[in-house]
């Protein structure tokens, strides 16, 4: 059939012609072509009817926070329980270091199982009864507070909190002990607050050891104007803090004609005008290696800071702060130079505990 045979009272009207058609229901009314589609039923868990289930839950959620206390625990006491050079081997990763991978372990677990109590918990006790809240203006009007506080209170009481004291009690001890972990990752910082940096192998009775003979060495081995590098006895390159201890007892040996010596305490320090000085420079801890015979000056080739062997090793030029320290030295019965005590002072940079 043609529109032209369409029956007059079956056609739109202008009104509805001109703002398209609208739908009408069954009845002749209009019909909300946005209608709203409702909330499905509430279906309870079985924590909300069984008692038994609830508790079971709640010692779940318990135990988890529990285990995020012991973890808590173990990274703590990871830092004192592995040294940072010991390693394991870890099938298929390979060889990796224990201390990283005590500290990652336990922490992780530890964040772990406070997140998985707290959706847990949400999951399995908290209210889940869907509530649905009309949208109202951006301002807040008195009433509106009152809700909100009314809601509050409300939740607060559906969250049993208040009810399940083993829960509230075990979060707040994982929370409280959780916040440790980064305390303690501040001795990643700098070294813990003992004297390491004030003491070094160097100890009475030591023999003077060549770092490139690998001999003790003997006052007929070191000759006037020579520069010679040592190391404190019993100190291998193989050993495991080889580096850490070689930073802080690096040597420098020179032997200059004992009337050229300024200093007293130099001169008494010395054997036979052989002095011993910390190779590590006291500006930054680069390690010093260059020597003038004429002047007896030796120069650091990081910032060029320049120290005066014949007078106590005092600084002359460059950004160090003061003197290398010197190491008292003599000669046991068998003829080899020894030390006859550690540094007086501290060797290397300048520290904050330096007093």
């Amino acid at each position: 059939m043609s529109s032209q045979e369409t029956p007059e009272e079956n056609l739109p009207s202008e009104q509805e012609s001109a703002h398209g058609a609208v739908a009408v229901d069954r009845t002749g009314a209009h019909a909300d072509p946005f209608a709203d589609p409702g909330l499905p039923p509430h279906e309870h868990r079985v924590q909300d009817i069984d008692e038994k289930a609830a508790r079971r839950s709640e010692r779940t959620v318990a135990l988890l926070f529990t285990v995020s206390m012991l973890s808590t625990i173990g990274f703590i006491a990871s830092f004192v329980a592995f040294p940072v050079d010991k390693s394991v081997y870890l099938w298929p990763i390979g060889h990796i270091s224990a201390l990283n991978f005590a500290l990652g372990m336990t922490l992780g677990l530890a964040l772990f199982c406070i997140g998985a109590g707290a959706v847990h918990w949400a999951r399995t006790l908290m209210s889940d009864v869907e509530v649905a809240d009309e949208r109202h203006p951006i301002e807040a009007e008195p009433e509106v507070k009152a809700k909100v506080l009314a809601d509050f209170a409300q939740g607060a009481k559906e969250s049993q909190l208040g009810r399940r004291k083993l829960i509230r009690n075990t979060m707040f001890g994982a929370l409280s002990l959780v916040p440790l972990s980064g305390v303690v990752l501040l001795r990643d910082l700098g070294p813990l607050p003992e004297d390491k940096l004030r003491h070094t192998l160097w100890a009475k009775g030591k023999l003077l050891v060549n770092m490139n003979t690998n001999e003790p060495l003997r006052p007929s081995d070191v000759a006037v104007g020579s520069l010679t590098f040592a190391k404190p006895e019993g100190l291998e390159e193989h050993d495991h803090d080889f580096q850490t201890q070689i930073a802080k007892a690096a040597l420098m040996i020179v032997r200059l004609q004992p009337d050229d010596i300024k200093d007293k305490r130099e001169l008494a320090w010395s054997h036979e005008g052989i002095v011993a000085y910390s190779k590590i420079c006291t500006h930054v801890g680069c390690p010093i290696s260059l020597y003038e015979q004429q002047t007896h000056h030796v120069l650091c080739p990081c910032h060029q800071s320049t120290f005066d062997l014949s007078d106590g090793a005092r600084v002359i030029f460059g950004p160090a702060g003061h003197a290398l320290p010197q190491l008292r030295i003599g000669v046991n019965d068998e003829g080899y130079l020894e030390a006859l005590g550690d540094f007086e002072e501290p060797v290397g940079p300048a520290f904050w505990e330096r007093g």
